[in-house]
C-alpha cells in the first residue's frame, strides 16, 4: 500500500483474548481470532455511519433547493450539549423522494406532519430520518389508552423537600427544540390530545396548570404517526388534523425493499434475498384482498429473521418465529404457512441464505 493508498488508523475496543499477538517475532502483526466478524462490522460501519446528511439528500435526489434550506436551518439552531446524545443516526435510509421532499417542506416553514399508512410503511422509520436530517434531538412518545396530560408535559415530584416539575416529553421537546415523535396519536386519550392544541398551532406554547406558559424552541416540530382503521385506534378531531399536514404513505414496492435489505444484508446472496423480497410482497396482497390479517405482514420480524439465519440458526426455524408465529389464528396461520413455502424451502441451510 506504500505511496498508492493513504494511511488509516482505527482506533477501537476488543477483548484481549480474542487478539494473538505471538505473530510476528517483532510484534508487527497480530492476528483477531474472529477476524472475519471484525472485518465485516468495520466495513458495515463505515456504510452507514460515514454518510453525511447532504450525500444521502442527494442521493434520493432531494432538490438542491431544499437541501441548501435544510443546511441553514441546522447552523441556525445548534443543538444544546446536554441533549446531543438524542441526535442520532437511523437504523436505515428511508426511500423516497416525493415524500422526502413533502416532509421536508413542510417542517421548513414549522408545519407539523402527520404520517397516516397501514402497517410496515416507513411511517417510524420517516420520522426518525427527518429529525437526523434537520439536525434535532428526537423525543418518542408512545400513545395508549392511559396515556395522560401528565405524561406530556409533566407531573408535580417533591425534591429537596420542595415539589418540582418533573418535565414530561412534550416539555422537553419544547424547551430544547426537539422532534417529538407522536406515535399512533389516534390512540390517545381526548384529555392527552387537547393538551396538544396550544401546542401544534400557531400560538406554539404550552400552558403549564400551577407554573409559567412557555414557548416552543423555533425549531421544535412535532410528526404524529397513526394507522388507521386499527383496534383500539379512533377518529382524529378536525381540530387536530387541521394542525398537521397530511402525508400518505405508500405501500412498500419491490425497488423500496431490495434497497432496504441491502443495506441490513450486504452479504446475503442475491438469489436469497429475491425470495425474502417476494415473501413480503406475497404477504401484502393476501393483506390487501383482506385473506390474511396483517399481522404476519411484519417487515421487521422478516428483517429479525435474516438476522437470525446469519447468526446460524436454520431458515424454516426463523421464519417461522419472525412471521408464521404470529398468526394465532389457525386458517390463517396455514394460509401465511403455505406462501412461506413456495418462498422459503424447507432445504434452505444458513449457507444458502449467507
Amino acid at each position: 500500500m506504500k505511496h498508492r493508498y493513504p494511511f488509516v488508523c482505527l482506533d477501537f475496543k476488543i477483548n484481549q483474548e480474542l487478539l494473538d499477538v505471538n505473530v510476528h517475532p517483532t510484534k508487527m502483526e497480530i492476528r483477531f481470532r474472529n477476524g472475519r466478524e471484525i472485518y465485516e462490522q468495520i466495513v458495515n460501519k463505515g456504510e452507514t455511519t460515514t454518510m453525511d446528511v447532504r450525500t444521502y439528500l442527494e442521493q434520493q435526489q432531494i432538490h438542491p433547493q431544499l437541501i441548501h434550506a435544510v443546511e441553514e436551518f441546522r447552523n441556525q439552531y445548534p443543538v444544546e450539549e446536554k441533549v446531543k446524545y438524542r441526535v442520532t443516526e437511523p437504523m436505515m435510509p428511508f426511500y423516497g423522494t416525493e415524500i422526502l421532499e413533502m416532509g421536508i417542506a413542510a417542517l421548513l416553514q414549522k408545519e407539523n406532519l402527520l404520517l397516516s399508512g397501514s402497517k410496515a410503511t416507513g411511517k417510524n422509520i420517516l420520522a426518525e430520518n427527518l429529525a437526523w436530517i434537520f439536525g434535532r434531538p428526537s423525543y418518542n412518545i408512545s400513545f395508549h389508552v392511559n396515556t395522560g396530560s401528565g405524561d406530556l408535559i409533566g407531573t408535580d415530584t417533591f425534591e429537596d423537600n420542595q415539589v418540582k416539575l418533573r418535565k414530561g416529553s412534550i416539555y422537553q421537546c419544547a424547551e430544547y427544540g426537539g422532534f417529538g415523535i407522536l406515535d399512533e396519536i389516534n390512540m390517545a386519550k381526548n384529555d392527552a390530545v387537547s393538551v396538544l392544541h396550544a401546542t401544534l398551532d400557531y400560538r406554539r406554547s404550552i400552558d403549564v396548570p400551577g407554573y409559567d406558559k412557555i414557548d416552543l424552541h423555533p425549531a421544535t416540530r412535532f410528526i404524529g404517526t397513526m394507522n388507521y382503521g386499527y383496534a383500539g385506534t379512533k377518529e382524529l378531531n378536525e381540530a387536530l388534523v387541521s394542525r398537521f399536514l397530511v402525508i400518505q404513505m405508500p405501500d412498500q414496492n419491490e425497488e423500496t425493499l431490495e434497497k432496504i435489505f441491502t443495506t441490513f444484508f450486504p452479504d446475503g446472496k442475491p438469489e436469497a434475498i429475491e425470495q425474502f423480497i417476494g415473501l413480503f410482497l406475497d404477504l401484502q396482497k393476501k393483506a390487501e384482498n383482506g385473506e390474511i390479517s396483517t399481522k404476519a405482514l411484519d417487515l421487521r420480524g422478516i428483517l429479525a429473521s435474516l438476522r437470525a439465519i446469519k447468526q446460524g440458526l436454520h431458515p424454516s426455524l426463523a421464519v417461522r418465529m419472525g412471521v408464521i408465529n404470529k398468526c394465532f389464528d389457525g386458517f390463517e396461520k396455514e394460509i401465511v404457512e403455505d406462501v412461506v413455502m413456495t418462498r422459503i424451502p424447507e432445504e434452505w441451510t444458513a449457507a444458502q441464505v449467507f
